[in-house]
């Protein structure tokens, strides 16, 4: 009985321990959200075909934080992602 109590004890206390986060990507290894395939925003984690598909067509952005401020994701999904996305505009010529 006492093991099962430890049993127990342990496996509750490993649900309760959250999972790892993803370590940021260095700002030249990041996606932009400009120029980036529906493809290769699928590999971002946490971004869903549904959210990869709505960055896509509302292109093009200023900054990352157009995609919060015009309502493209929502914040949750932003907070998933911003380490992994940068905004580059093409320059004018």
């Amino acid at each position: 009985m006492l093991r099962t109590a430890a049993l127990l004890f342990c496996l509750s206390a490993a649900a309760q321990v959250a999972p790892a986060a993803h370590a940021p990507l260095p700002p030249q290894a990041r996606l932009d959200v400009n120029h980036a395939s529906l493809e290769q925003l699928l590999t971002i984690p946490g971004l869903t075909r549904s959210w990869a598909g709505r960055i896509v067509r509302y292109r093009p952005y200023r900054s990352k934080q157009d995609l919060l401020e015009k309502g493209v994701v929502s914040s949750e999904v932003y907070d998933r992602i911003r380490n992994y996305v940068i905004a580059h505009r093409d320059k004018k010529q």
